[in-house]
């Protein structure tokens, strides 16, 4: 079984927040329901990244339960980390990743 070690990018960090609080300010908890959700998928990358389908070039993303968010991550296998670094509602365009990658 694979292992990895999971980085989380700033760009991904503001992006659940952002979420968080918007949820919350539709239903009070809704936020930190999203939040813990997105956590536990995070963590899943841990072990079951490779589970996850590549999207875009080396892109691949994996659904947030319950919510409409994918986090897009790559695999870097030599260092055995997986780097998130988007968290997108799905109906935003995809193509806003290619930005932070760029960067």
């Amino acid at each position: 079984m694979h292992s990895y070690k999971v980085k989380i990018n700033s760009d991904a960090l503001l992006d659940i927040q952002e979420a968080t609080n918007w949820y919350n300010n539709q239903v009070p908890q809704l936020g930190a329901r999203f939040q813990a959700s997105a956590k536990k998928q995070v963590n899943a990358l841990k072990i079951g990244a490779l589970k996850h389908t590549i999207r875009y070039e080396n892109v691949r993303c994996a659904l947030i339960k319950k919510f409409p968010f994918l986090i897009h991550f790559v695999i870097d296998e030599n260092n055995r980390t997986v780097e998130v670094f988007a968290i997108l509602h799905t109906s935003r365009n995809p193509k806003i990743w290619e930005k932070r990658t760029k960067g």
